[in-house]
């Protein structure tokens, strides 16, 4: 079944019903930042944040948790657009033990519709380049790769992707 925005949220799991108990919440206390935390160190191991980090990103980016029942999922990152360049940084994470049920589409797609709403004529996204499974969702999703980059200290490339 597609969503509002189109997006098909049929997954592997075969039934837009059997995933349609995800529940998304902001995270607004010290457990629902720590859930966030958890994914997104999870998924990006090389870039660890600690829970003032994400504190100080809740502040600045729209970012939602997902449970499918009681049990942490994924999470998402929009940084909203800027005004000179309308451009909007949509990130979906999913646990990896989560992936290939339909998760990340309906994570992908609120994330995406939330980076519209807020203005945006330009969607990015930035994935770390050992995570396949990110790569892989991103390119079938019609983002083409713009960059690819290390930071400083790090070891593993980065790479941004716009959609096409």
């Amino acid at each position: 079944m597609p969503a509002a925005n189109g997006v098909d949220v049929r997954g592997a799991l075969g039934s837009a019903a059997e995933v349609s108990d995800l529940r998304f919440q902001q995270p607004d206390d010290d457990v629902t930042l720590r859930d966030w935390q958890h994914v997104h160190n999870a998924i990006i191991p090389t870039h660890l944040l600690s829970l003032d980090e994400v504190r100080e990103r809740a502040q600045r980016n729209y970012l939602e948790v997902a449970y499918h029942g009681d049990l942490l999922v994924g999470c998402s990152t929009v940084r909203p657009p800027s005004d000179e360049t309308a451009t909007a940084t949509v990130i979906a994470r999913v646990l990896p033990a989560h992936r290939g049920q339909g998760f990340g589409e309906q994570l992908y797609g609120r994330a995406l519709n939330r980076a519209r709403e807020l203005g945006a004529n330009v969607i990015e996204t930035v994935v770390l380049s050992s995570n396949e499974d990110g790569l892989r969702f991103a390119y079938q999703h019609g983002f083409v790769e713009t960059e690819r980059y290390l930071l400083p200290g790090e070891t593993i490339a980065w790479i941004d992707l716009r959609l096409s």
